[in-house]
């Protein structure tokens, strides 16, 4: 990954809620170091209401945020994605389109927090339960030299930090 910054892909089936946690967590926490983004297989159009409110609250532009499918990354002149991170069981298992940067992929699975039933207070808690394990997750990724790691050594990694606490 040398020369220009890792670019980053979170990935879900819905582009909804979780990945787009992930890309505000890593674009915010890798600022400088990584280009972050996310996309779904099948998306739903927008993001979760809870996730704009979440992400709202911790003083993020939530116009900037918008549910894409994952074709965009695979299209000509895409940006370049060296990680892909699945954040939902079925992403991770769905085949993905061949993205430019043929990237290391990673799965940080995590409980969908849009299937919270209980009401507005109950998907905000989940939520930001998800942002929490989130953050932990980032945190561990940007506590390692990733941009001069190889391949394999990266994929183990990112894979052992998808078994942290909540891993789905």
């Amino acid at each position: 990954m040398a020369g220009a910054k890792p670019g980053i892909l979170v990935l879900c089936t819905g582009n909804s809620a979780r990945s787009i946690l992930g890309e505000a967590l890593i674009a915010r926490m890798g600022e400088g170091r990584v280009r972050a983004f996310s996309a779904g297989s099948q998306p739903k159009g927008a993001p979760h209401p809870a996730a704009l409110r979440l992400l709202a609250a911790k003083g993020y532009d939530i116009a900037a945020f918008r549910s894409k499918s994952w074709d965009e990354f695979a299209a000509p002149g895409a940006p370049r994605i060296d990680i892909a991170i699945t954040v939902c069981g079925n992403a991770e298992g769905e085949a993905c389109p061949l993205f430019v940067g043929a990237p290391v992929r990673a799965h940080w699975g995590l409980a969908d927090p849009a299937d919270t039933p209980g009401g507005e207070a109950a998907e905000d808690a989940a939520f930001a339960e998800t942002w929490r394990l989130l953050e932990a997750r980032a945190t561990a990724m940007f506590a390692l030299p990733i941009e001069t790691m190889g391949r394999n050594e990266l994929r183990e990694a990112l894979g052992h930090i998808g078994k942290m606490e909540g891993a789905a």
